[in-house]
């Protein structure tokens, strides 16, 4: 596994994002919702550093399952709970691909009379997108690091509900999941390698590139 970020490049990200959004959104009726499952490391530490009173909830869509690829297709399999008629929205996303499950969040939220509606992102793979994206007025889109069109894991997200737990962003080697291996070192493991080898290159399916 090569690694994109490091988990100290992320914390310092989120930092400067929060920065923004607080200066942005101050006096403003705020509400907070995260994509399930894969934004929730991101969403957690993002929401400790808005300087703001929000409200929060999560919404959940369906398009990868067990797969490397988008089916094509994203479905809402449970909705925000809360409120968010009158508030801006903002949509914390662990990475926006094709733009398909932004689109159909965004007709969603549509119909339920936001103020605005804006996104945060972790990662944005722009060369995927086949679908342009469109927030509407007032929407703001903020970006964490742009990632190349590579299947990458670690911070919340997951290949087969597996890695999300890992500290820093990571390319998955293709020969993992195309053989489906599901062996994962452990974050302790990880982390102890990492410190011995002065995060030069580990052993088995994981390496580590300085950036």
């Amino acid at each position: 596994m090569v690694v994109l970020s490091s988990a100290y490049e992320i914390e310092k990200r989120v930092e400067e994002m929060a920065a923004v959004i607080t200066q942005e959104f101050a006096g403003k009726p705020l509400a907070v919702i995260g994509v399930a499952t894969g934004a929730f490391l991101f969403m957690a530490d993002l929401m400790r550093k808005i300087k703001l009173p929000v409200i929060v909830d999560f919404v959940r869509l369906q398009s990868y399952g067990n797969r490397t690829t988008s089916s094509g297709v994203a479905t809402c399999v449970a909705d925000v709970q809360i409120d968010v008629k009158g508030k801006h929205v903002l949509l914390v996303e662990d990475i926006v691909d094709r733009g398909i499950t932004l689109s159909t969040l965004v007709a969603r939220f549509g119909t339920k009379d936001v103020a605005s509606f804006s996104v945060c992102t972790l990662l944005d793979k722009p060369s995927r997108r086949i679908v342009p994206l469109q927030l509407g007025a007032g929407g703001k889109y903020y970006r964490g690091f742009q990632c190349p069109d590579e299947f990458v894991v670690g911070y919340g997200m997951d290949y087969a509900e597996q890695y999300r737990c890992l500290p820093y962003i990571g390319v998955l080697k293709p020969h993992i999941y195309t053989k489906n291996w599901n062996c994962v070192l452990s974050i302790t493991q990880i982390s102890s390698l990492s410190l011995r080898s002065g995060l030069n290159e580990l052993t088995g399916p994981f390496s580590v590139l300085h950036i």
